[in-house]
């Protein structure tokens, strides 16, 4: 069995100071495969301390000076590609033929450090500087599901900016947390500039959330634990940026290509099990033409391998923990028992599969806006196919909902489209599958968070601003931030 021993903080491995063990439960096989070692409160405010003293030196580092660090954590990190791949398969169940969940942060880091090359820390305005400065400790509170690429993409916008890192990742992916904070131990990341304190969000994440000495809490998770987190953060008046649930629509336009936006559908909503807070779990179809899709839903859905998510030919996996497989069930129940039309999947096991935390890819036709499949986030696999009347419907539809993380539009005339579009109120929108870009900004309206993140504007979250008066002459040699 795999062992986690220790904490990192201050630039060492270090044991905790009232250790406690967990064990890690792989969800394929429902038995233990490593044991992590978790921190407390103490821990926490250990690692904070140890950030605070780094922050002073490490906020006044060059430019170039973070960019070669930036390098060295992905030239490290590119070499653990594999190790990656393997652990968050025996963790949350991930198939290791899922390749963006491990190459898709080494993405996030090359973005930051080209955004960081170009970024204009000093402005004018007027006859006034205006600076961006880091904003100190920040704690970074990392989910589940992404375990690696949410991570990386907080932590990697906080180095960039300057600003040094107490991480929590989830006891459930604390292992690949574990390998997270080697690479960075490896990459000669400075003492204290990086800590990683495992534990439960009870012990340590609602220390960060309200410790003095914590600048910026960065989380993202369940809607429900982001308002906890924001009451805690009150309490200092830091700044806090929450990427949190969502419940996101796509409205398949009467002029779309039918097949394409259903199949698409499938494959989004179902990428990682389901288990995607942008996953399109609500598919907004016009009423005359809801029949025309299921079929294409229906060979789309079977289509997937479920099974040992170390098996490369393995495309789903399982979900990740006990608790997540009976609450994704309990979603199917209530949809068949609110009188929803099951048309593939269901709450049987899949075949050959006898242990694991196995789902069906589940399609319900026949629901309406007020049924439980159709409000609320089940995080697993399971679509809800909604009728709509006309382009005004499907839009009362769709932000009808304390949601707007994603949003997604499929159909054929453009100025139509683009109409909708701007109807949705989501942070992020695409039109006919569009693929997103990790240049651009992540993070939602409503109950779906505070804040942004990625490209430029993640790199902000992570900056103060100050304004400087009586230099008129330096002024006038940089660039003006209105201009």
């Amino acid at each position: 069995m795999r062992q986690y021993p220790h904490l990192y903080i201050d630039g060492r491995w270090t044991e905790p100071i009232e250790p406690r063990e967990v064990e890690l439960i792989d969800p394929t096989r429902e038995e233990a495969f490593a044991r992590v070692t978790l921190g407390s409160a103490a821990d926490a405010d250990r690692a904070v301390a140890a950030a605070r003293r780094a922050f002073d030196s490490f906020s006044t580092t060059s430019v170039d000076d973070r960019i070669a660090l930036i390098d060295r954590v992905i030239d490290v990190y590119e070499s653990y590609i594999d190790d990656f791949a393997d652990l968050i398969a025996r963790e949350v169940g991930i198939p290791v033929s899922n390749r963006a969940q491990v190459t898709g942060p080494a993405q996030h880091m090359k973005v930051a450090r080209d955004i960081l090359r170009e970024y204009p820390f000093e402005s004018r305005v007027d006859g006034a500087i205006v600076r961006r400065e880091p904003i100190g400790v920040c704690a970074l509170i990392s989910p589940w599901n992404w375990p690696i690429q949410t991570g990386v993409i907080k932590l990697i916008y906080a180095l960039a900016a300057g600003c040094t890192v107490v991480a929590k990742p989830s006891i459930n992916s604390a292992a690949s947390g574990a390998l997270l904070a080697q690479v960075l131990h490896e990459a000669d990341v400075p003492p204290g500039v990086f800590n990683l304190v495992n534990g439960a969000g009870r012990d340590v994440g609602d220390v960060l959330s309200h410790h003095p000495d914590v600048d910026m809490i960065s989380f993202t998770g369940s809607t429900a634990a982001g308002k906890q987190v924001g009451v805690a953060a009150a309490g200092t008046v830091k700044r806090v940026c929450l990427e949190l649930g969502g419940k996101s629509a796509n409205i398949v336009l009467p002029d779309a290509d039918l097949e394409q936006a259903a199949r698409w559908n499938v494959q989004r909503c179902f990428f990682n099990a389901g288990q995607s807070c942008h996953a399109p779990s609500r598919m907004l179809v016009q009423e005359s033409q809801v029949e025309q899709v299921v079929p294409f839903l229906v060979d789309e859905a079977r289509r997937y391998r479920l099974g040992d998510p170390l098996e490369s030919s393995t495309t789903m996996g399982p979900v990740v923990s006990t608790a997540q497989y009976k609450s994704i069930r309990e979603h199917i129940q209530s949809g068949l028992d609110e009188g929803a039309n099951l048309v593939t999947g269901g709450l049987e096991r899949p075949d050959g599969l006898e242990r694991g935390h196995f789902v069906q890819p589940t399609v319900f036709t026949g629901v309406t806006p007020d049924m439980r499949i159709a409000r609320e986030e089940i995080f697993g696999p399971v679509l809800a196919v909604l009728p709509y009347r006309d382009e005004d419907d499907a839009l009362r539809i769709a932000n009808d909902s304390p949601y707007g993380l994603g949003g997604f539009v499929f159909g054929g005339d453009r100025e139509r489209a683009r109409r909708v579009v701007n109807g949705l109120r989501a942070g992020r929108v695409s039109y006919n599958g569009a693929a997103t870009d990790s240049y651009t900004p992540m993070g939602g309206y409503k109950q779906s968070g505070i804040g942004r993140s990625m490209g430029r504007f993640g790199l902000e979250e992570y900056l103060e601003v100050k304004s400087v008066y009586g230099f008129e002459d330096e002024a006038q040699a940089l660039p003006t931030l209105f201009g």
